[in-house]
Order: structure tokens, then sequence, then C-alpha cells
């Protein structure tokens, strides 16, 4: 089922926590960011919407790294329910899709929990000072493949954030499957 998640709580302050990642490591959210920001993704491996972003996802991440912005994935989805989101299945998507980024297993979902996430994938971007400044989609494409010269505009509200520290105004919220929650 399709979820939308909420508009941008601007200035909103991004939660930290250490999770265990798919190269074997284990990292700080707050510890992924770059001098200018920071994009944290909640994603899964099976969901259509994350499939059809993937490669954006990757391209934007290296993309990024060049104006100082880090980004980080998190996967919170229920394993038991949807064990296409396990831990060793994250570890084979990471590698299949090239993550040049930490891929983290949230197992308790309390981080998506503490970012209110909603679905999958779900964007918040971060400046400098670990502040919500961009809560929304990855480009207009959704489950398409994107035309040429298509608005970047995670990308392009990241870098504007690089650059000042604050968000577009005007944002339009991603779209995907609703995070898998334990117990529902």
């Amino acid at each position: 089922m399709a979820a939308t998640p909420p508009v941008c709580d601007f200035g909103w302050k991004g939660v930290d926590a250490t999770l265990p990642a798919t190269d074997g490591n284990s990292y700080s959210i707050k510890g992924c960011a770059g001098p200018n920001g920071l994009v944290v993704a909640f994603i899964c491996n099976h969901c259509p919407y994350v499939k059809a972003v993937i490669g954006r996802m990757v391209r934007d991440a290296k993309d990024l790294a060049a104006h100082g912005v880090g980004y980080v994935a998190i996967c919170s989805n229920d394993a038991v329910t949807h064990p296409q989101d396990s831990f060793a299945n994250m570890k084979l998507f990471a590698e299949q899709h090239g993550f040049t980024f930490p891929y983290l297993h949230d197992e308790d979902q309390s981080v998506a929990r503490a970012y209110d996430a909603a679905c999958t994938p779900d964007f918040f971007g971060f400046n400098a000072d670990f502040e919500l400044q961009y809560r929304g989609r990855i480009d207009a494409a959704r489950l398409d493949p994107p035309p040429p010269g298509m608005t970047r505009d995670l990308y392009e509200a990241m870098v504007m954030i690089a650059k000042t520290g604050v968000g577009p105004r005007e944002q339009i919220a991603s779209i995907g499957c609703s995070i898998k929650w334990k117990g529902a």
C-alpha cells in the first residue's frame, strides 16, 4: 500500500543512533554527515518505489559528496513478515547496487519511529547543524524512468542546503510503500 510522508518540519533536530551496517561495521547516523549536511533515506529491498529510484539514489549520493553532503540509508522493515528485507538480503542489495554509503539495519524500528518515517523511500535532508531542511521526493519520475533533463529535486535541494543552510520552501512529498511495522 502506498504511503506519503508529512511535509518538512523545518529545523527539527535529527535523532542520532548507532546501527549495524551491511559492510560489517556500525555507524552513527550523525557520523555519516558531511561538513555541509546529510541525507537520511529510509528504504528497503523489496519496495517497487525503492527499486525504481535506487540507481538515482546511488548517483545522487556520489554527486552530493562533492558538495560536502553525506548519505546514509536505513532499513526498518519487519523482516519476519517481509523476509526480502532481512539483514542478509540488505547486504546483497547494497552489493548489487554498488552502495557507496552505509546501509543500516534498524531492527527494533526505534529510529524509524523517532523520525516518523512513513514510507520507503522517505528522504530527510539535514543541514550542517543536523536540522531538517528537506523532506521530499528524489524526483518526479516515481516508478517511471526519468526523462532526460528532469529536475533532481533531492539533489538540488541538498546543494542549496549545502550552500545556504536552508532548504526550499516548496517541496513535494515522496511516495512509496508503507514501513512494515512489527505487530501491525
